[in-house]
Parts: structure tokens; C-alpha cells; sequence
């Protein structure tokens, strides 16, 4: 008879009823223990599943299991037999089979423990953290980090299917002035001096495309220091792409396949939209949905009401009007007609801080339209207002006026209200948008100056004439995004490679040509090397893995995250270091005086 393996013959998700009769080993944790009249049952759980055990007390080792904790590791040895038919749990795998032990070795002994893994209870989150090699054994945890794994390992073969190689960039660079703020990282070698840690190897991999390597992708850590947010870490990953001899309809047609491959391996039954992919302007974007990252799971889209109101009909929306730049605009809400719910939703308004929100709705009681404003507008004119957005019976609208610039948010969160509390979001889809079209330049509303909108790196539209005949805050960028149910998956470009233009471009935001040589000058040294044109983009794993595993918060989505602070309370980091180390990086600290 062969040797049994040390450890194990089978994991805990292997065992079948066709296994029925085998002698075999298992090693696992007590997930949990039920006593039953003398018989001791335990469901035995690793990586791989979980196995029913059944004990008895006579078996050698009884006692002192029955003692053990729940998480503590044992080894046992035993027969698979049969479940009988009222037994069977149709939930497991491994549910028509069970093992009768026959001996039993402890192999680990857990303490008392400071969360349980069983049933996986709501804890505070500082503790699930600290234990994270606890929660790390609850299901739905131990799920979305294996999840995360296949995503990855898939993205990586659908981008080597697209023709792309993967190469690395470095990791200790130099300290960038664009985005956000850079975690920096003293050398010893060069007292005074700093390393920064990656952004995001923008640079590198646009001089990749300089060096000649057409088709990069990289599964890349970024580091940012910012504060944080729930889909938001200091330390991400993305998928960094980067092509040579594109255009922006390039980029899309290689990257589709991907986002949409990889989103439909793993949907688990939910819809995906089919490539291509619907694009949308961003000033079309912002009208329709308040929003540069809409989710279309939500069909309501808003409309420009204003040539309805001008010059009378509603008082205050007349007024409102008077100032050019001001605009009314229409949020519809299908089946959300009754006096009730607009009540609610004007209280909400105010809750956020608004005078209110005007409404017109659908009265049954009256069978016509009812509100304040459908009865300044009369029947007639507001019968033809609610047709051209598409509404009758049983519906109602809300309505926003004054400046766009300043309402547009606040409008588009009244949008999402309105179509999550009536029930008008498809839970079961994922709803891809391409964002398009965005402003190279936007105004500092703070300097009153010009100032880059979005990526410095862009090729802006109809390049050189565009910067030197249009008004900057006309021209638009060869930018885009990639959304999903409303969450930002990415940001790309189409990059402007030729020095002249760029050096212009960063005129126009108020850069000399000494300021770009200096902060820039790697790279525009080697647009001057001759550069092919190129763009890429770079989609955020952690997102795409967090939307796939049906989460809202990227901590689920990854192994050993920061806490809210920025903190690893496993690791306890940040942490202080002792002198010797200040020392030998020529650093002292100046800590912030309290006050």
C-alpha cells in the first residue's frame, strides 16, 4: 500500500460520493462544531472547501477536540461514507459525502479569537484590519482576493492576444509636478536628495514608445499621496497600456475586447454592453447626466428646458433667466407622480443645501398635471413641455435653474436620487461609456488664469493651428475616459509628441519654456529623437475588480490594504525610525509644533 501523504491525500472541496470507501487524510481549520447526542460533527475548511466530519468518543483525540477552539488546525485520518438522503447539503460540493475519523492530530491550537470567521458578522472595520489574516478566511474575502487573481491573470492574456508585451518601469524615479502629491523617498548615496515613487510610469512608458516598442501594457503600482475615499487608495494598481501609431480609434478597438471580455468572464449572469462601446462628449455628458462619469444603468437622461420658460410663464424662472449664462434644466422621473415623492425629493434638495427643487407631477385626483409651476405655466404649456421630455401620465419632473457651471453636480446627484428611490436602476448590467471630447484647458477660478484641465501629455485638437487660432477654452483634447456604472475606470489620451506644440501648449497654461526643460526635459529631449505618435490609457485593477466582486469599497478587493488614515494596522506602519537610520540619511526631523 502506497505511503499517505504528511499532510493530506484530498483538500477539504475534492471528496465526491464516487470516493465513497476511501481511506484518506485531510488537514484543515475548525470552521465550526456541533455536538449531537455524543457524536461530534465538524466542518472541516482550507483554501479549497470545506468536508464534514463525524467523531466519535471513542475515537483517540475525542477529548481533547472537543476542547479546541474554532480556527484551531487539525489532521485527521478517516473513511469517506455516503450521506444519507435527508442529509445531503446540496449547498457543498462536497455535500453527499462525510468522513468517519478514526484519528485525529492537533496540529495548531488557536487562541481566543478576536473576530470570528464563521457567519462572518458585521465587525468594526479597525479590527478586521488589524486580523486581516482572520478576515482573510471569511468567504466572501477569501472570494474577491482569488477573484482578483483570475482577473488579472485573464487581463494579462487578453492583452498578449491584442499583440501587447509586458515590460517593467521603474519604481524609485524622480519627483514629478503634475497630479497629486508624491510619497518621496530619501538617498543615503546622495545626502539632501530624493527618489519619488510612482505616480503612475506615464513617462516611462511614453519613452518606451520613443525606444520603439509599439504595444506595452504593465499590471503597474501607483502611488499617490492623497486623501482617501472608499474606491481610492494610496497605493493601486492599473493596467498600463501604451501604443504607437494610433489614433484614438485604435486605442478603443484594442482595449474593448479586453474591458469587455474580461467583464463578461466574470459577470456571473449579468449583462455586458457589447463593443463597440457608446461614446459620449463631455459637455454632452455633463448636460445629460450632471456628471463626467455617468451610470447608465439609469435611464433618465436631463434636458435644457430653458426656451420653455423664457420671457414668462414661471416668475422666478423668467428672472433667472434674464443673466445669459443661466439655464433651467429638466430632470425627468417616469412613474414618480404622485405629490408625496416630490415633497421627498424637495426635502432632500434642502437637506443638500439647495432652496428647494421645482416640480411639476402627475395628479391623479385631478387627472392633469399639478405644481406650483404647472399652474403659473398653465395646462396647455405644460402639456407641451412634458411631452418634449418625454413624459405622461403617472410621471413627474424636477427642475434646476441657474448657472449650469454651478448647479450641474448638484443636478446630476438629483438624477441619481431620483432613479435609485424609484427603482429605475438595472442592478443586472454592466453599462460601459466611452467619455470623449474633454476641454484641453479649463479656467482657475482661483488665479483667474488659464490652466490645464486634465492630462498636460495630450494632443490637443487640430493641434498647432487650434492653440494658435481657437480660445483656449475651445479647444478640445484627444482625452478620455472609460466608465462603468458610473464609476471612473480610466483615463486616457491620445499624447501630443512633438516638442513645439507641447511647449506651446504649456504657454498657453502659463509655463515659460524654462520651467517645461526643466521639469520635463527627459522627455522632451527624446521628442526631439524623433517620436511616433502614440496614446494609451491605464485602467484601475482595483476598480475593476471591486465592480466585479460587487463591492463598494476597494479595501475588500485587496489582500493587506490601508485603513481610511492611511494606516496598516496589521504591519503598524507608518512608523517612527531610530535614529541610527535619520543619521545615516542626513535627515532630522522637524515635527509639527503644537499648538
Amino acid at each position: 500500500m502506497a505511503t499517505m501523504h504528511p499532510h493530506r491525500s484530498h483538500t477539504c472541496g475534492a471528496l465526491r460520493s464516487t470516493d465513497t470507501g476511501q481511506n484518506v487524510r485531510l488537514s484543515g481549520w475548525i470552521h465550526r462544531k456541533r455536538d449531537h447526542g455524543g457524536l461530534m460533527f465538524i466542518d472541516l475548511r482550507d483554501h479549497y472547501g470545506l468536508t464534514q466530519l463525524v467523531i466519535s468518543p471513542e475515537t483517540p483525540g475525542f477529548d481533547r477536540v472537543e476542547r479546541l477552539r474554532a480556527e484551531s488546525v487539525i489532521r485527521v485520518d478517516g473513511q469517506v461514507l455516503a450521506r444519507s438522503g435527508d442529509t445531503i447539503n446540496a449547498n457543498l460540493p462536497t455535500g453527499e459525502v462525510e468522513i468517519r475519523v478514526a484519528s485525529i492530530d492537533v496540529i495548531s491550537e488557536a487562541a481566543e479569537l478576536p473576530l470570528p470567521v464563521f457567519g462572518e458578522p458585521d465587525y468594526p472595520e479597525e479590527i478586521r484590519l488589524k486580523h486581516r489574516y482572520l478576515d482573510l478566511r471569511r468567504e466572501t474575502l477569501h472570494k474577491n482576493i482569488v477573484l482578483r487573481s483570475k482577473v488579472i491573470h485573464s487581463i494579462r492574456n487578453r492583452m498578449i492576444g491584442q499583440g501587447f508585451l509586458e515590460y517593467q518601469t521603474p519604481i524609485l524615479t524622480a519627483s514629478s509636478p503634475e497630479g497629486a502629491r508624491d510619497f518621496l523617498v530619501p538617498s543615503r548615496l546622495h545626502p539632501s536628495k530624493f527618489y519619488a515613487l510612482p505616480q503612475a510610469p506615464q513617462q516611462f512608458k511614453q519613452l518606451l514608445m520613443v525606444a520603439g516598442f509599439d504595444r506595452y501594457f504593465q499590471i503597474a503600482p501607483c502611488f499617490r499621496d492623497e486623501d482617501l475615499r472608499a474606491d481610492r487608495s494610496l497605493e493601486f494598481y492599473q493596467l498600463d497600456v501604451e501604443m504607437s501609431f494610433v489614433t484614438q480609434d485604435d486605442v478603443f478597438a484594442a482595449i474593448e475586447p479586453v474591458m469587455h471580455g474580461v467583464f463578461e468572464e466574470f459577470a456571473d449572469g449579468k449583462s455586458v454592453t457589447p463593443y463597440p462601446f457608446p461614446r459620449i462628449p463631455y459637455r454632452d455628458s455633463i448636460a445629460w447626466y450632471g456628471s463626467d462619469k455617468p451610470d447608465l444603468r439609469n435611464p433618465i437622461k436631463m434636458a435644457d428646458v430653458s426656451e420653455r420658460f423664457r420671457g414668462g410663464g414661471f416668475g422666478l424662472f423668467a428672472r433667472i433667466l434674464e443673466d445669459a449664462k443661466n439655464a433651467v434644466w429638466a430632470i425627468p422621473a417616469p412613474k414618480g407622480g404622485s405629490r408625496a415623492f416630490c415633497d421627498r425629493m424637495n426635502s432632500w434638495a434642502q437637506g443638500e443645501g439647495q432652496p428647494g427643487l421645482g416640480y411639476i407631477f402627475w395628479s391623479e385626483d385631478q387627472g392633469a398635471w399639478g405644481g406650483p409651476i404647472a399652474k403659473n405655466l398653465g395646462a396647455e404649456a405644460t402639456d407641451v413641455l412634458m411631452k418634449e421630455i418625454g413624459l405622461g401620465q403617472g410621471d413627474a419632473a424636477f427642475f434646476v435653474a441657474g448657472d449650469p457651471k454651478t448647479f450641474y453636480k448638484f443636478a446630476g446627484s438629483a438624477r441619481t436620487k431620483v432613479g435609485t428611490d424609484l427603482k429605475l436602476i438595472d442592478e443586472d448590467r454592466f453599462e460601459f461609456v466611452w467619455i470623449v471630447d474633454f476641454p484641453m484647458f479649463e479656467m482657475n477660478e482661483e488665479t483667474n488664469h488659464v490652466d490645464f484641465s486634465h492630462n498636460p501629455f495630450s494632443m490637443p485638437q487640430g493641434e498647432m493651428e487650434a492653440l494658435e487660432t481657437k480660445d483656449p477654452l475651445d479647444i478640445l483634447a484627444y482625452q478620455y475616459d472609460i466608465v462603468c456604472n458610473g464609476y471612473e475606470l480610466c483615463s486616457g489620451a491620445v499624447r501630443n509628441h512633438l516638442p513645439e506644440l507641447m511647449l506651446k501648449a504649456f504657454e498657453i497654461a502659463g509655463y515659460g519654456p524654462n520651467v517645461v526643460e526643466e521639469q520635463f526635459g527627459g522627455m522632451l529631449n527624446a521628442f526631439r529623437h524623433g517620436a511616433p505618435p502614440h496614446g494609451g490609457l491605464a485602467p484601475g485593477i482595483d476598480r475593476i475588480v471591486m465592480l466585479l466582486a460587487g463591492q463598494t469599497a476597494i479595501r475588500e478587493v485587496i489582500a493587506f490594504p490601508l485603513n481610511q488614515q492611511g494606516q496598516d494596522l496589521l504591519m503598524n506602519a507608518p512608523s517612527e525610525v531610530d535614529e541610527k537610520q535619520l543619521k545615516e540619511l542626513h535627515i532630522r526631523l522637524a515635527p509639527p509644533i503644537k499648538v
